[in-house]
């Protein structure tokens, strides 16, 4: 799908083979066009598994429980965007919600790294990708289409680049969770936000190269600020273009990269 055939909120859209979506009517300049709520289903209207059921919005809540039997809920994150509607659609569906934060977790238990879920009607494997949070997740789906799919959440997105919500989310661990999604080859990219991608090891090598390039500009503000110098001022050097609305999440970005420029040099 790309950018300009993003659908409005409410609408059910076919994602792949064995994913379809609804939109949460929740845009902003964090969550772009709102947050993604997916259906796995290897038949529609079967059993199926809802990952990230997204804001309390009850339009929104109650077109998932009606997509045939919700048998499981899933949680990429603890962000409310994606894990606000998660208790009232366990109460709606009687469906367990697990998560990698066993806050999340209502009626299930707590997602283990490398686990494999058979749910759906289909195999979805648990990759623990923090980074984005401590508590990021991916689920891949072997099976869907030729190449696969992975459910990315936050971790990658369809546009721009993910934010690190710094310090639960540090660049040590964002690094190592690219190096691990990039292991899984061309398999479509399902994010959270945004439009889907094509072939997840060429948009992991992609946000190498942005976090790179960054790392090159905050070492070259360091260079005329002071090795010392505060987060806001780097952040003024870096990212002066940024809009208002995002500059906290710039700033976090700045203080990840500054720990990992402590860490690893």
């Amino acid at each position: 799908m790309t950018e300009s055939a993003q659908p409005a909120p409410g609408q059910l859209v076919r994602s792949s083979p064995l994913t379809r979506y609804r939109l949460a009517d929740n845009p902003g300049p964090m969550s772009l066009d709102g947050t993604k709520s997916y259906l796995i289903a290897a038949v529609d209207g079967g059993p199926t598994v809802v990952v990230d059921p997204g804001p309390v919005q009850e339009e929104h809540l109650a077109a998932l429980a009606a997509e045939g039997e919700i048998a499981l809920i899933l949680i990429t994150h603890r962000h409310p965007d994606h894990t606000e509607g998660a208790e009232q659609l366990h109460r709606l569906t009687g469906a367990p919600v697990r998560a990698m934060d066993p806050a999340f977790c209502f009626g299930g238990e707590k997602l283990a790294d490398g686990e494999t879920i058979n749910a759906g009607g289909t195999q979805i494997q648990v990759l623990a990708t923090p980074g984005h949070t401590s508590d990021s997740v991916c689920f891949y789906l072997p099976g869907d289409g030729t190449n696969g799919s992975v459910l990315t959440g936050d971790t990658i997105l369809g546009r721009g680049t993910t934010v690190l919500d710094y310090p639960d989310g540090t660049l040590v661990d964002f690094m190592a969770s690219l190096d691990k999604l990039g292991k899984l080859g061309p398999a479509t990219v399902l994010p959270a936000h945004g439009p889907d991608l094509e072939n997840l090891e060429s948009v992991v090598l992609t946000y190498r190269d942005h976090r790179d390039e960054r790392l090159a500009q905050i070492r070259s503000a360091l260079e005329q600020l002071g090795e010392g110098a505060a987060v806001q001022d780097v952040t003024d050097a870096v990212y002066a273009d940024v809009p208002a609305s995002v500059r906290p999440a710039a700033e976090l970005s700045v203080a990840a990269q500054l720990e990992y420029l402590r860490v690893s040099g």
